[in-house]
């Protein structure tokens, strides 16, 4: 059986190994694949791994022997489900494999607003505490977080962790979810999660009705001291008017690791905004988190050899 990794660098730039999966399949791994590039690399493949390169009705009609698409990722929007499903190939994500991660991230967000460690560091590095007749000195001010109101917008794995973590330094949260559970924080409207919070985090997946969410109006529902974390998908800003809104003093700060458009366009609104602080979709990322991503899809595609296919999307 052949497998081919149209874009593994994301995954493993070098410090992990593709190795497991020789067991099960001929593995051919290329670390970028271009649109035109993709029908001929998957070529008589009977299997493929991608992360981001869409795989089309145009591409699988081009790709007759094809019967497993495997996305290294828990989204699967790059794929055209319907198309597959139609052509009886089985496509899976990976789920829940990030959760800790990505909590993690949002606080390093949430702190850098609060601490400023990074600024203070700088400061410090420049010899301004050498110079400093006191004991002590803050270039920005310093907050507190327990009891402060964190609104989580969309609670699955994610959120919930979040607001597990929130709790640990004693903030009270709020959520809005479509889904809601058991034993949840209060849930809110909308528009009362806006109004309420101190920092809102964006955990939603992004379809049709919670595109562009966060725009011009949304925004002025905000409070003035209000901060907003985005390591969700950029597709629920609508950039330009997050930018005025910043620029403007409406919301206190925005952190974000994902843009509507990735790689980011140097055309971006967000760039160059002094309370804007963007990562490059790294919260995924750790070594340990890539690691358990691997771990998954081997079991996935195994899974699917053995006629019994698990994570199937379609």
């Amino acid at each position: 059986m052949k497998l081919t990794i149209l874009d593994g660098y994301a995954v493993n730039p070098g410090d992990v190994s593709w190795d497991m999966f020789k067991e099960l399949a001929q593995i051919t791994v290329y670390p970028r694949t271009t649109e035109n590039q993709i029908t001929q690399r998957i070529g008589d493949s009977d299997a493929i791994f991608l992360n981001k390169v869409p795989i089309t009705d145009e591409v699988l009609s081009q790709c007759p022997n094809l019967k497993y698409i495997g996305v290294l990722a828990t989204g699967y929007n790059v794929v055209d489900i319907e198309a597959a499903r139609r052509r009886n190939i089985i496509v899976t994500n990976i789920p829940s494999y990030s959760t800790n991660a990505v909590a993690q991230h949002v606080f390093s967000f949430i702190l850098h607003f609060t601490n400023h460690v990074s600024v203070h560091n700088e400061s410090v590095q420049n010899k301004d505490w050498i110079n400093c007749p006191d004991f002590t000195y803050w270039k920005l001010p310093l907050l507190e977080l327990a009891g402060k109101t964190l609104g989580i917008f969309g609670y699955g794995n994610i959120g919930s962790k979040v607001a597990e973590i929130a709790k640990a330094f004693g903030m009270n949260v709020i959520c809005n979810t479509r889904t809601p559970k058991e034993n949840m924080p209060p849930l809110v409207p909308f528009e009362e999660l806006l109004k309420q919070s101190d920092f809102l985090s964006l955990h939603a997946p992004l379809t049709e009705k919670t595109k562009n969410i966060i725009n011009k109006d949304s925004l002025s529902l905000m409070k003035k001291s209000a901060y907003l974390i985005n390591t969700a998908r950029g597709g629920f800003v609508v950039e330009e008017d997050l930018a005025k809104a910043l620029k403007e003093n409406q919301i206190a700060g925005y952190a974000a690791d994902v843009v509507t458009e990735e790689p980011m366009s140097k055309n971006s609104p967000l760039l160059g905004i002094k309370n804007c602080i963007i990562t490059p979709h790294i919260a995924w990322a750790p070594l340990e988190t890539r690691k358990r991503l691997q771990g998954i899809a081997y079991e996935n595609l195994k899974a699917w050899i053995n006629h019994n296919p698990q994570n199937v999307v379609n």
